[in-house]
């Protein structure tokens, strides 16, 4: 029984010693490697991944001929939307002074959606109100946004009674 521990304890550290030094080959043969697809790279190679950044400047939509609509948000928020009847695929969306280009997204709800996926906004609208999400941070940036016709108070119906006079005898 004794020689059978031996046994293994002695291929335990060849094992041990076999994988340090396979590691310590790794690392002496992995920063050449490295260094040669650094060199290998061009410039041009390095560009799309600096596209994905946000420009600030060079990607705000035209907004030029635009139907302009003004939404009053809680806790004082304002957003600006800014739809062209030629392209009802897409709006502009104005927030903190930032114009975003968003894209109409299917829904099955028949509320509009529109996304941004590089900055992470969705703007929801349904017929009562409208909000600012930010789906990279899963965070509500404006809420119970209203346009002037949504603001407007709901006229009563003529043809019913405005009050009811209720006696008890």
């Amino acid at each position: 029984m004794m020689s059978i521990s031996k046994l293994l304890l002695a291929c335990s550290f060849a094992l041990a010693s076999m994988t340090l030094a396979a590691g310590a080959q790794a690392q002496t043969t992995a920063p050449a490697k490295k260094t040669v697809k650094k060199a290998g790279k061009s410039k041009a190679a390095a560009k799309p991944a600096e596209a994905k950044t946000p420009d600030e400047d060079a990607d705000e939509p035209a907004i030029t001929d635009d139907a302009v609509t003004e939404f009053d948000c809680e806790l004082g928020n304002k957003i600006t939307i800014y739809a062209n009847a030629n392209d009802e695929a897409h709006i502009a969306l104005r927030w903190k002074k930032r114009l975003h280009r968003l894209t109409r997204v299917g829904t099955t709800t028949g509320a509009q959606r529109f996304e941004n996926k590089m900055y992470g906004l969705i703007w929801i609208g349904i017929p009562s109100k409208a909000m600012l999400l930010d789906s990279k941070q899963n965070r509500q940036l404006a809420n119970e946004c209203r346009n002037a016709e949504q603001l407007k108070p709901v006229a009563a119906n003529p043809s019913e009674p405005t009050s009811t006079k209720v006696t008890f005898h």
